[in-house]
């Protein structure tokens, strides 16, 4: 039956009369998006796979030379790659941690009935529709020594956020969290709201503590999708540019997606910058790995 549904239409349909079934018309959808799929997303990384093995430079009309295993092996041995893989550590570290505490914090606020909470949301969810780059410009904005909020909301006077060396840092974390905080919360809202209400009826009844239901009803179910969060941010956090870039300077901000742009586009060592590229994607596909078996554990209890 299921067959037979898939590769007839409706006899009155205008794609009947045209002699088209089901299965010819998904794949009229479906294989342009292939198509698109390989041409701009897995022939270029092929192509970059292939450049990351010579010595090849972009400003330069010298033909590329194979190097082998060579660009791995110097990004691999050089401390200052490593130090920028240490900024961009912590810097995840911070951020996604605070976008978890802020979102899932949010969210259970939210998660009970109050006035206005759909406009309510809705605002909140405004910071992740704006550009990164007139975040970036905005936030440079308020952290202006001179007449940013900031310091005045805070009473700092004139402090330095953005030139200070050992907040700059910790600035462009804040930014991040105040923008990205918003989809932990709209994911946790919505694991929150599939928590089946009688099992919060049944720990009332029992007279459980709220810290007792927090820990053993609301956060084992809501830790899967509470995952799946983190996952997403991760990824994002550890390939974060714009924000980086257009905030502040300092070295201590030189997180690896701007040691990459350097290489590749100030410095033009092209074959060099494509193995960083797969260095990279390496690293953040282990840690998404890493996150995915640890939710396979977390779904299973």
């Amino acid at each position: 039956m299921a067959t037979a549904v898939m590769t007839s239409l409706d006899t009155k349909s205008r794609a009947a009369s045209r002699g088209m079934s089901d299965i010819r018309i998904r794949n009229l959808f479906i294989i342009p998006t292939i198509l698109f799929l390989i041409v701009f997303n897995i022939f270029p990384l092929i192509y970059s796979l292939g450049y990351s093995f010579t010595d090849f430079r972009a400003s330069s009309n010298a033909p590329a030379n194979f190097v082998g295993l060579q660009n791995y092996r110097e990004l691999l041995n050089d401390p200052f790659i490593w130090s920028n893989f240490a900024i961009t550590a912590k810097y995840v570290i911070v951020s996604v941690t605070g976008q978890v505490i802020v979102g899932f914090g949010t969210a259970m606020l939210l998660n009970r009935d109050i006035p206005l909470k759909g406009l309510l949301t809705t605002l909140l969810l405004l910071p992740m529709m704006l550009s990164m780059a007139v975040v970036g410009l905005f936030w440079k904005l308020l952290y202006d020594p001179s007449f940013g909020i900031i310091n005045y909301a805070l009473g700092l006077g004139s402090f330095e956020w953005l030139s200070n060396p050992d907040m700059a840092l910790y600035a462009v974390a804040i930014t991040d969290i105040w923008m990205w905080s918003p989809f932990v919360m709209l994911l946790s809202l919505a694991g929150l709201s599939a928590v089946p209400k009688h099992l919060y009826e049944a720990a009332a009844i029992d007279r459980a503590g709220p810290f007792y239901t927090f820990f053993r009803i609301t956060l084992p179910l809501v830790a899967p999708i509470l995952m799946i969060a983190i996952i997403f941010r991760t990824m994002e956090a550890f390939k974060t540019f714009d924000l980086a870039y257009i905030l502040t300077s300092q070295p201590t901000t030189e997180v690896i997606s701007i040691r990459l742009y350097k290489m590749a586009f100030q410095e033009w060592q092209t074959g060099r910058s494509c193995a960083l590229a797969y260095i990279v994607l390496v690293m953040v596909l282990a840690i998404t790995n890493i996150y995915v078996k640890y939710l396979n554990k977390v779904k299973e209890r």
